[in-house]
């Protein structure tokens, strides 16, 4: 990162990289995603635009249950270089620290005209340490980063992501009109990206959503999600349980208090058996 990508990036809390990939790079992604095309899946209509007005429209489209780093040989080899391209790395040795590691994804965002808009969300409200932006002493460190590679073309206003600039270090509750993009006070922007663009994002200290799809043609989207080495973002995995991330004889035996800090690190656990809580007269117990 230059002087002034590292300037917009903490004022604004995202950055858009051009013309990262060339027009064959960009034709080899495409037909990789025609090749799964089929996998595409569309939502429910309007489902996560709360009650906005604005952002109403037909369901999202997303290839879930399938990882584009494993489809067939050759066509997930586009997305295997994404992984770890160097116009990647440079930046996010910076953004998340060296050691920084892929949480999730890749994720496959596709939209057709009156494609629904997503309501936006993050700005570190409430505090969510395995994402939030931090600054010290002349450097800066987020521990949740969003790359996302463009495949198509999003013209200003014509939808894709929107965000808030400089959410990530806002000390105020955000507005309704603002979060469901109603009444927006102008602070909402939805920059353009072209196709070859990369955008980086701070994924949870931002606040971030997605505009309705206004174009004829389809919005294609590769977002990876990376954590800085000790954050984890993707929730709940099979080895956070106390009997898998230490030694089954460690915990063997232990109190549900004391077990409860024996849980490997996750966002998003699944049991309430995690929380703590001290009663008046000095008994620690589950805070369930």
């Amino acid at each position: 990162m230059d002087a002034k990508e590292r300037y917009f990036w903490d004022l604004t809390g995202y950055l858009v990289v051009k013309n990262v990939l060339d027009t064959e790079e960009l034709e080899t992604a495409n037909a990789a995603i025609d090749y799964c095309a089929d996998r595409i899946n569309q939502g429910e209509d309007n489902k996560g635009v709360g009650d906005s007005t604005f952002l109403r429209g037909t369901g999202s489209r997303w290839m879930h249950g399938t990882n584009l780093l494993n489809i067939v040989p050759p066509y997930c080899q586009p997305f295997r270089q994404m992984l770890a391209h160097p116009a990647v790395v440079s930046r996010l040795n910076l953004m998340c620290g060296k050691g920084f590691r892929l949480d999730h994804g890749p994720q496959f965002n596709n939209a057709v005209k009156g494609t629904a808009g997503l309501t936006l969300h993050g700005s570190g409200d409430p505090h969510k340490p395995y994402v939030a932006y931090h600054h010290q002493n002349g450097g800066f460190h987020c521990a949740g980063v969003t790359v996302t590679w463009n495949l198509s073309v999003a013209p200003a206003g014509g939808g894709g992501f929107a965000c808030v600039p400089g959410s990530h270090k806002s000390k105020f509750t955000m507005p309704k009109g603002v979060r469901n993009c109603d009444d927006d006070m102008g602070a909402v922007v939805q920059p353009e990206i072209r196709a070859g663009d990369i955008l980086f994002f701070m994924d949870g200290a931002q606040t971030h959503g997605t505009h309705p799809w206004r174009n004829d043609h389809q919005r294609r989207s590769v977002l990876f999600k990376y954590a800085s080495r000790t954050a984890n973002r993707g929730g709940s995995r099979p080895y956070y349980e106390p009997e898998t991330y230490w030694d089954e004889e460690i915990v063997s035996g232990m109190t549900p208090e004391e077990r409860a800090v024996m849980f490997g690190p996750t966002s998003a656990p699944k049991t309430q058996e995690v929380y703590l809580a001290v009663e008046p007269d000095g008994t620690v117990r589950l805070d369930n």
